[in-house]
């Protein structure tokens, strides 16, 4: 460990140890608006590839806007200096914005977001109980944004979400081409992305209707998604298209939380080469993703209640998802990932066992291909903790 990355780790350990005599919450500015954010570490180890490092992670800032008619919501996003990113010189070198928008609420039931929104897809927030997220993510499903309008209404047991994006969300800081964001999206490859392409993701249409409904103890939801969108390729000149549908399934009962999700990913690139794959980018990297398949997953959660000295709200949970791919040289992507989540004090903490085979995001499997045609094809381990003080 080298000697800025100790200086970070004792920055954040100071940070750490003052919130546990800080209040967490946000700043209240006015009646209206709220100002917050957090700081967090993270831990990874993994002894197959000599990992053991806690590090500075991230460091984030939010707005929000309320009034009877009026709302907006702003996030933004600081890394660098410290693992994955010990590359950078600084915090800040790679930075960009999670969302940011303003609404207009007709009514209680129905608003219009304009801005950086999250496409409203699937599952929501997330498609599972975790923190490191699903294969979803880096697909391009989960905890996405894009730029545009969403439209929101409530009626009864119903939900309904449709957006319009004419673009994807804006670049931030960074030293990727185009994966210079939060959410998992279409991007320019970098150079390091053996058969990468170069698609510009537009007119994307999304849709989500969903119903709630209680029986037997259940407090459940079930709804269907959609996406269509454009893709433009620079290189070509030519349109391809990338349509997207998902059934998913959510229920509640006592402390017990079911999920599940089945997703149809099916893209027709114009790409001047393989047109089998598709790069999409985020967090300052590109990686290339199967043009055509499904993603499956479940999700099962358990809340124990009660406070425990400093620990409360604490959840145990188990998540699995699958990328099974239609290319048949190609090798699926499993991800499966037990943990727990609780605070301690003013401290939200999530520790998870992460179990990955041709994850671009565990263990030693390739990045550029392993959600392509594939990487060590083989499964890996890693231990993963988040530590984070939200103010």
């Amino acid at each position: 460990m080298n000697l800025q990355h100790t200086r970070l780790n004792s920055i954040l350990a100071t940070l750490l140890a003052v919130g546990l005599v800080l209040p967490a919450s946000a700043v209240e500015i006015t009646d209206n608006l709220d100002l917050g954010g957090a700081i967090r570490g993270r831990l990874d180890y993994d002894p197959d590839r000599d990992l053991s490092k806690f590090s500075f992670d991230t460091f984030f800032l939010t707005a929000d806007y309320h009034s009877d008619t009026w709302i907006a919501a702003a996030k933004y996003r600081f890394y660098g200096d410290a693992y994955p990113f010990d590359y950078t010189d600084k915090v800040g070198d790679i930075s960009f914005a999670e969302y940011a928008w303003v609404g207009y609420k007709f009514s209680p039931e129905q608003q219009l977001q304009v801005g950086q929104t999250a496409i409203p897809f699937g599952l929501l927030p997330y498609f599972g109980s975790t923190f490191f997220e699903s294969l979803g993510n880096v697909i391009g499903l989960e905890d996405t944004q894009n730029i545009g309008f969403k439209y929101l209404q409530q009626s009864g047991d119903w939900d309904l979400q449709a957006a319009y994006y004419p673009i994807p969300a804006e670049q931030g800081e960074g030293t990727s081409r185009g994966g210079r964001t939060y959410g998992t999206s279409v991007a320019t490859a970098d150079d390091y992305v053996v058969d990468g392409s170069d698609n510009h993701e537009k007119d994307i249409f999304v849709g989500r209707l969903a119903r709630e409904f209680e029986g037997g103890g259940w407090k459940s939801e079930i709804g269907l998604s959609g996406l269509a969108s454009t893709l433009e390729n620079q290189d070509t000149d030519r349109d391809g298209h990338r349509y997207t549908a998902a059934l998913h399934f959510s229920g509640k009962h006592g402390p017990w939380g079911v999920q599940a999700q089945a997703a149809r990913q099916q893209m027709t690139p114009k790409n001047p080469g393989d047109d089998r794959l598709v790069t999409f980018g985020s967090f300052d990297g590109t990686f290339n993703v199967a043009a055509k398949g499904n993603l499956y997953l479940a999700d099962l959660s358990y809340d124990i209640a009660g406070q425990y000295g400093w620990l409360s709200g604490i959840k145990v949970y188990a998540n699995y998802s699958l990328f099974d791919k239609d290319e048949s040289a190609f090798q699926d992507s499993q991800r499966f990932i037990a943990g727990s989540s609780f605070s301690f004090g003013p401290l939200w903490i999530a520790l998870e066992w992460l179990h990955g085979k041709n994850d671009p995001y565990i263990g030693g499997s390739s990045y550029t291909q392993s959600l392509g045609a594939g990487g060590s094809d083989r499964w890996e381990n890693q231990l993963y903790s988040n530590i984070g003080y939200y103010f």
